[in-house]
């Protein structure tokens, strides 16, 4: 009788755990299934139109939301959601891609254009073992790297730039994509003597986002990554024959904790910007969505001023060149 009653509740006690444990994971499903469709609700308002030929001077990226172009500088918000700390990135260069892709900030709108180096579209140099940008590279919304001012970190002044981002999940994304990333770290690369932050970071919505938060969680879900970061902005314009870049902080990745500081440091300084409390010198502060802005134009005008630009063509042909594997030693 003993044995036959402990039994059954032995088998109740089963039963019950069994649910349980499915309801945590359908409760865990379902929350994956509401931050992916939060995160797909946001790219879908999204969208890019390219005008005139890609690798060639007059190609150009122009981000739209809710098919009205904008600009990515501008008129997307530094925040996905303020109290996550989930950021808006704008994709200026796929992984494995070699293009020299970046905001441009003296055009209205600033779209997305490939840099020119002699008279010719940028490629980045392949330095052995690597090919083209190692991560999903873009930039943070609303910020800007003031040149004017003397970071007491780094000892040295802003690139002039929105912050950069290099994106290490394991999706090559798209040029134009809008991503929500969360901020892991950032390191501090001293390009030309100028400070150009490099944010760590990692798409939300990638299997492990969960699993890494810090510097630290990086190198143990992504051994060598740091390393190889490191040595990638040191060496990539050897090739072109100028020097190796220097870090602060001797190359240290800064935590979570740090870089979010640097990023409101750098949002700040683009509301000054926007704000006209500071010379633009040059930069294009016009915007679809700033209200109360004095830079604000309407979104017919902003069509006219996209349309008036050349129409997507035909890709210009890679020379072959630019696969070339450059064997790079450092002194």
């Amino acid at each position: 009788m003993f044995t036959t009653r402990t039994l059954h509740v032995l088998k109740a006690c089963v039963r019950n755990f069994t649910g349980l444990k499915q309801l945590k994971q359908h409760s865990l499903v379902s929350l994956q299934c509401k931050r992916l469709q939060s995160t797909q609700s946001l790219k879908m308002a999204y969208s890019v139109i390219e005008r005139g030929s890609p690798y060639t001077a007059d190609y150009r990226v122009y981000i739209c939301h809710q098919n009205e172009p904008i600009s990515p500088l501008h008129d997307i918000p530094l925040y996905a959601d303020a109290n996550k700390k989930i950021f808006n990135m704008v994709v200026e260069i796929p992984r494995w891609t070699n293009a020299k892709m970046e905001i441009t900030m003296k055009e209205i709108l600033n779209p997305i254009k490939q840099d020119v180096k002699k008279g010719k579209p940028r490629f980045v140099s392949n330095c052995f073992p690597h090919h083209g940008y190692i991560w999903n590279y873009g930039a943070l919304p609303q910020t800007w790297e003031n040149p004017e001012h003397l970071d007491d970190g780094t000892g040295a002044k802003g690139d002039n730039d929105p912050i950069d981002v290099v994106e290490i999940g394991y999706r090559i994304a798209k040029r134009g994509e809008i991503l929500q990333v969360k901020i892991l770290g950032t390191i501090a690369l001293i390009d030309e003597g100028e400070t150009d932050w490099k944010l760590i970071a990692i798409d939300v919505n990638d299997p492990i986002a969960d699993q890494v938060n810090d510097v630290a969680d990086v190198e143990k879900h992504f051994p060598g990554l740091l390393k190889a970061t490191i040595e990638w902005f040191k060496i990539y314009k050897i090739p072109d024959g100028k020097a190796e870049n220097q870090f602060a902080f001797n190359g240290e990745a800064k935590p979570a904790a740090f870089a979010l500081n640097v990023v409101e440091d750098v949002h700040k300084f683009w509301k000054q910007l926007v704000n006209k409390e500071v010379d633009a010198k040059g930069i294009s502060c016009v915007n679809t969505t700033i209200e109360g802005n004095s830079f604000k134009i309407a979104t017919n005008e902003a069509k006219d001023i996209m349309n008036k630009t050349p129409p997507l063509g035909s890709p210009q042909t890679i020379e072959p060149i630019v696969d070339k594997w450059h064997f790079v030693h450092l002194k």
